[in-house]
């Protein structure tokens, strides 16, 4: 065991360089899970920064000047956060309180449309498996519906809170785009001075994870836009929820979208029933996921090595399990981000040599 053990370090830690970078990467991610939440805004603006990094660099291969191009970005991003919270968010938070207060309506048409399976299908569902999830369906409307008032209730800390990190996060974002070198010599100070590894991962993490969180950022808005616009025009009801959900399912490949499906087809059902109305509706929003999977993706990420969709899957299970629903949303950026340490990590070479196989 031992002698295993030894050649395992031999292998992948024979170079010092490897044994510091992965020393760094244990503190970092202790670091991490200790001080996450207490740091949340300064992570979340390092994050805002780091997409916003990839139009500044492109401004300036235009010719503009760095800070020119730092103060245009920063505006238009004070902008779309200034559209979010007065615009959106209060839009969205007023069709979740409506969807709430209409949840009994909803219950009793789904009732009854439960009530009538048995009589069509007798050999396959019961009057009772019916009542069971119609018992089900209605306890967990009911606690969510209380849930939504006591949060109401209860959320002026919240706010209070919230109202802090939107005065933080901007003025974090703006100092890590104008003092970006800064920073990163700051920190390469304390690094050693040889340190080809480092810069060979750093390369890639930058090329692999920018891309991908840059490009999930365009997909967002543009899925999510595009949704809004279709469901207005086809008088969906709760149109800007649903488009926001319908957004962020983009973040989590496959399992998002499957998810989303549900409750755009309930709400479309309840709204308009089984009819020409609700089959235009799904027809619309699968043209949508269509054109999201086979045409915007591909070009938004032309440059980003994909994930194995078990990968996915495992990566989303691991990470949410760690940091619950923020761990699924930066799951597939951090298994890129593994993906291309480990691409880059030095694995010494054990095969026997030619002379060694002589003697």
């Amino acid at each position: 065991m031992v002698r295993i053990l030894r050649g395992l370090a031999h292998k992948y830690f024979s170079d010092e360089e490897a044994v510091i970078l992965s020393l760094i990467l244990v503190a970092g991610t202790v670091f991490i899970i200790w001080f996450g939440a207490m740091l949340a805004p300064a992570i979340a603006s390092l994050i805002v920064a780091f997409i916003l990094q990839g139009l500044v660099t492109k401004l300036n291969k235009l010719g503009i000047p760095e800070i020119v191009a730092i103060i245009g970005v920063f505006v238009v991003f004070l902008g779309v956060l200034v559209g979010f919270l007065f615009g959106l968010l209060p839009l969205v938070w007023t069709q979740v309180t409506n969807l709430a207060g209409e949840a009994p309506r909803i219950i009793r048409e789904m009732q009854s449309y439960l009530e009538l399976l048995p009589d069509q299908y007798p050999q396959l569902i019961s009057a009772e498996a019916v009542n069971t999830v119609y018992q089900q369906v209605s306890t967990e409307v009911g606690q969510l519906t209380q849930w939504l008032v006591s949060f109401s209730l209860s959320s002026i800390p919240d706010l209070v809170a919230l109202l802090i990190y939107m005065v933080l996060v901007p003025i974090l974002v703006f100092f890590f785009l104008k003092d970006k070198e800064v920073l990163l010599g700051s920190i390469a100070r304390m690094l050693p001075p040889q340190r080809p590894l480092m810069l060979k991962i750093w390369h890639e993490v930058n090329l692999q994870c920018a891309n991908y969180v840059r490009g999930k950022a365009v997909e967002i808005l543009i899925v999510g836009g595009a949704t809004y616009i279709a469901f207005k025009l086809l008088g969906m009801p709760y149109a800007a929820l649903l488009s926001l959900l319908v957004g962020l399912s983009v973040v989590i490949p496959y399992i998002g979208a499957a998810v989303v499906t549900i409750p755009v087809a309930m709400i479309g059902l309840f709204a308009f029933g089984w009819g020409t109305h609700f089959i235009w509706v799904m027809v619309v929003y699968g043209v949508i996921q269509a054109l999201d999977g086979n045409v915007l993706v591909p070009i938004l990420f032309s440059e980003v090595n994909n994930l194995h969709p078990v990968a996915i899957i495992v990566a989303v299970l691991f990470f949410g399990g760690i940091w619950g629903l923020w761990g699924v949303f930066f799951a597939i950026p951090l298994a890129t981000l593994l993906k291309a340490v480990f691409a880059a990590w030095p694995v010494k070479d054990m095969s026997p040599s030619p002379t060694d196989e002589l003697a």
